[in-house]
């Protein structure tokens, strides 16, 4: 089995040709993110990632977490990984330096969360958590809350979990029946079920902040009467010593296809009518509060399929090199090849690479535009960027997370049988990929919110504004020389996606659920096409840096490549999604729901 090496160079030429990572630099809010210090910080976590991480990966897949007597038990090292992340200061790197963080930029976390989920993505989870319940304290919770529990999640000392999913209420968060009643003394009494419940109960740290949904007292029905609280595994004392245990506990874990390491918990809360929990924010606002953690998670999850893809490419790849079967054709003799010389698995390889690139660029495209929405100094350049990073997350959870299934599939086809045999490692990588497009909101949900939100929002101007831009870059590409072949591919897709956008918008708008039946194929179509912008962009860069005489000719030279064969293979599905975005939902439901089920 191959080892996992940190894409370090990959990540960086994405942050400086896609992000404008020079000019985010000049944003006083991140002026201490020079090029030296981000390339130190992307190496260490690539030593981290695959000298701690990796090696663990495989063991934690097979022993899996265990729940004994209450408490769950990680894998071994685990605990020992978690420690060493957190004394590198690894948890508040994109945190405020006011909340004790280190204020780098959300597009430099980005790459070091994709190299640690690359190498171990049950882990990964941990940490991942935290961060959100970070940003939902940041942004809602009171002072007084902040001071006792903020400091310790921003190192990571302490971490956190979201608290949505009831067994009667998955997608729809308003049906949830978990209560929360006022105790006199500023605290609820808090009671309710809640599953799914990622690192829910462990050991790795010495406390455990539950962000929990539920309903105060009289509370309208449906999503509008939902509150958010603070409720911690173990009370903290007024000299933040820990205290006593509250009322909550995991009373089992999920048998699940894959992340076997991540402990998934059912949580209960309250069994004892003794679970104290803390009113974060505004009452009955507790579903605002939530998305913005959920905005932050979702990215992250774009990532996870980012980062698997990455992982399962290595594999299959060194795989691919490592086989010897056949004679290619073309091989210019009789002996046999690896396998990597036969057109087909060239395909295939050639496939997991671009499409993991397309989806890591355009994850990092909305993590940069997350930064300058939060800190550009003008207030127009930054209501844009705002915008643009809202249109775009939908888009990274669905089309990273779909990809990331796609490319860990075709990671075991190239493996072939082995490929179904567990101890090569690639069935994992198509196992623990698998969760991405499920939770923070499945991808179908992500397609209704792009569709039904982010595409009207500010009457439309975000997506307009940015398709205007790539038009105008596309437009600019040459009509000779290498990228030749991109052009017309890249004109076409964008003539498809920019007329779906407008029949959803336009005439398509009229009919609710037409709209929602080519929601899916347009997220998809979205994905697609600016994944062929972005991967232009990356190679247009690299015919600069070799007309300058760069001698990084190989790396930049499959830049060009990949651009290229991503035109010619990936851009046409795009064209050919736009008549299953506009067909309507008549054949949907032609047939009776009768002769559906049979």
């Amino acid at each position: 089995m191959s080892a996992f090496r940190a894409p370090v160079k990959e990540m960086r030429f994405v942050m400086d040709s896609v992000c404008g990572l020079a000019d985010l630099q000049k944003i006083e809010t991140f002026a201490e993110a020079s090029g030296d210090l981000v390339d130190a910080v992307l190496d260490e976590a690539g030593k981290l990632a695959a000298g701690i991480l990796d090696p663990l990966n495989l063991p934690g897949d097979q022993a899996g977490s265990v729940l004994e007597n209450g408490v769950v038990r990680a894998p071994d090292g685990f605990a020992e990984a978690y420690r060493a992340y957190v004394e590198g200061g690894w948890n508040g790197l994109a945190v405020a330096e006011e909340h004790g963080g280190q204020g780098l930029p959300f597009l430099l976390m980005a790459g070091v969360q994709e190299m640690f989920t690359s190498a171990n993505m049950s882990w990964a989870l941990c940490p991942m958590l935290t961060h959100g319940a970070v940003k939902a304290m940041t942004a809602h919770a009171s002072d007084e809350l902040k001071a006792i529990y903020l400091a310790k999640l921003v190192s990571g000392e302490w971490t956190g979990t979201m608290n949505l999913t009831e067994p009667q209420a998955g997608s729809d968060v308003g049906a949830l029946k978990s209560t929360a009643t006022p105790r006199g003394d500023g605290s609820y009494s808090i009671r309710g079920t809640k599953i799914f419940i990622t690192w829910g109960e462990h050991e790795m740290a010495e406390n455990i902040i539950h962000l929990v949904l539920a309903r105060t007292p009289g509370a309208p029905e449906g999503s509008k009467g939902i509150s958010m609280f603070l409720v911690p595994k173990f009370l903290v004392n007024a000299d933040a010593t820990i205290g006593a245990r509250n009322d909550l506990k995991c009373v089992s874990l999920e048998h699940k296809l894959g992340i076997h390491a991540s402990p998934t918990c059912v949580m209960s809360f309250g069994d004892n009518d003794d679970c104290a929990g803390w009113l974060v924010g505004v009452e009955n606002q507790g579903m605002r509060n939530m998305f913005t953690m959920m905005n932050h998670a979702r990215i992250n999850v774009g990532l996870q399929g980012v980062a698997i893809a990455e992982r399962a490419t290595q594999r299959a790849v060194a795989y691919a090199f490592e086989r010897v079967q056949g004679v290619p054709a073309g091989a210019g003799g009789p002996a046999p090849g690896p396998i990597a010389g036969h057109a087909d698995v060239r395909r295939m390889l050639m496939t997991m690479r671009v499409l993991t690139e397309a989806a890591r660029a355009l994850t990092y495209l909305n993590a940069s535009a997350v930064d300058r929405g939060h800190a550009h100094p003008d207030q127009e350049v930054r209501r844009r960027w705002a915008g643009l990073a809202d249109l775009l997350t939908p888009v990274t959870k669905a089309f990273a997370t779909d990809m990331g299934v796609e490319v860990a599939s075709l990671g075991v086809q190239v493996h072939g049988g082995m490929g179904f045999i567990e101890e090569t490692g690639a069935a994992q990588h198509y196992r623990d990929a698998r969760i991405a497009p499920i939770y923070e909101g499945t991808n179908g949900i992500q397609a209704l919110d792009l569709v039904g939100r982010k595409l009207n929002q500010d009457g439309g101007a975000h997506w307009r504004h940015f398709f205007r831009e790539i038009g105008l870059f596309t437009e600019a590409l040459p009509a000779k020389g290498a990228l030749s072949s991109v052009k017309p591919h890249l004109q076409d897709a964008m003539i498809a996606l920019h007329n779906a956008a407008e029949w959803l918008t336009g005439e398509g708008a009229g009919s609710p659920r037409a709209v929602q039946a080519g929601a899916t194929p347009f997220a998809r179509m979205f994905g697609i096409t600016v994944g062929g912008y972005l991967l232009a962009r990356e190679a247009v860069e690299a015919e600069s840096r070799l007309d300058a005489g760069d001698s990084d000719g190989d790396f930049l030279n499959g830049k060009i490549a990949s651009a290229r064969f991503y035109a010619a293979n990936i851009l046409p599905q795009a064209v050919a999604l736009h008549a299953a975005v506009t067909a309507g939902d008549e054949t949907m439901f032609a047939i009776s729901d009768d002769l559906l089920r049979g």
